[in-house]
């Protein structure tokens, strides 16, 4: 197969990749810089980079300062397309979104949450707008909205199936269940659904698959299908350029299939992560002791929650996978070695042409 190139608005990138957001702190300059810099397009996690032991006030200071020196660190080191991934969970999520904006991202990607009103925060018309769903519904209901309230569509949309890590837009029962949601049913339903908005606008709606993509011959499969690209996560995090601990990516290459859990998360979602020594500790103790001065996430019932998922990333960022939480994708166990960003795509599109 040709490789084609991936284009979302006012972006072309020359290979059809995306590299996942990925929080807390797994994704940032130097994975997202590495991954422009091989003609994919880099995306920084906004999700955590604040001090846990902040104030609100200060919390949301420090992780808009962090935020920025991570956009211009990636900028320093890439001529490529970067993105920034926001939750719309976050209680600060506006006021990153137009942080990144005035340093010059120029593609946001927004999930966990609905993105109702993010034309309004993102006016200019360079800024290219991608929210993440997880269903036909999901996609018609947002471009139906901007519709309306702002005469405008999408740039593109990411479509994350129920194999992705993280935190996933699907109900327990769905997860039990991947075939009967698998990007396979889900993508035609999707194109199906943002067919008039394209006409309507004039201009294709790129939508980009997640949530399980392995390997180059996923990526051919998912493009036959009408996909525009592929967003991948799980793969990126055995890479060197990596910014988590050696410990987090050990984790990986350490896992076995049925270490792939899926947890309920205090944001309220289910999650996807291996099944590690934090995660068994915590069935017999039922609930840690947390300490919240800042209320990072809006929909976190602190009262109510096992553990504050913060720290739990946060540890594992630094090594402490003994005291962390560990997303992960369904594929995770497959990954067998660390190897860099450039031999990672270089498999990937050579499998990719060959089929």
């Amino acid at each position: 197969m040709k490789i084609p190139k991936l284009k979302i608005g006012s972006i072309t990138a020359d290979i059809p990749i995306i590299q996942g957001g990925m929080g807390v702190r797994v994704s940032l300059a130097s994975l997202s810089s590495a991954v422009a810099n091989e003609g994919g397009i880099g995306t920084i996690s906004s999700i955590g980079l604040g001090d846990v032991e902040a104030s609100k006030k200060e919390y949301e200071r420090i992780s808009r300062e962090a935020l920025i020196s991570e956009i211009r660190k990636a900028k320093s080191m890439t001529d490529g397309h970067l993105s920034v991934n926001f939750m719309g969970v976050l209680s600060n999520a506006d006021d990153l979104i137009k942080s990144s904006i005035e340093e010059g991202i120029k593609m946001i990607v927004y999930g966990a949450g609905l993105p109702m009103k993010l034309p309004d925060l993102a006016r200019d018309p360079s800024v290219n707008l991608v929210p993440i769903i997880s269903s036909a519904r999901v996609a018609g209901l947002i471009l139906r909205i901007w519709d309306q309230r702002y005469e405008k569509t999408a740039d593109g949309l990411i479509l994350e199936g129920p194999l992705a890590g993280g935190h996933l837009g699907f109900s327990e029962e769905q997860l039990a269940q991947p075939e009967a949601y698998s990007l396979e049913k889900l993508l035609p339903e999707v194109l199906e659904t943002i067919k008039p908005y394209e006409d309507k606008y004039g201009k294709k709606i790129p939508v980009i698959t997640a949530g399980g993509i392995f390997n180059g011959k996923d990526i051919a499969r998912m493009l036959l299908m009408g996909a525009s690209g592929v967003q991948m996560g799980t793969r990126f995090v055995c890479t060197e350029e990596c910014d988590v601990s050696q410990e987090f990516k050990q984790s990986y290459l350490d896992s076995k299939e049925e270490d792939i859990v899926i947890i309920k998360s205090p944001v309220g979602m289910p999650g996807r992560a291996i099944h590690n020594h934090f995660l068994k500790d915590l069935e017999v103790k039922g609930k840690l002791k947390i300490k919240c001065p800042y209320r990072c996430l809006s929909v976190c019932k602190v009262e109510k929650a096992q553990y504050c998922i913060a720290l739990a990333l946060v540890n594992s960022y630094f090594g402490d996978v003994d005291n962390g939480l560990i997303f992960a994708g369904q594929n995770a166990y497959r990954c067998n070695k660390i190897v860099t960003v450039k031999e990672l795509i270089k498999e990937l599109l050579s499998e990719l042409e060959a089929e």
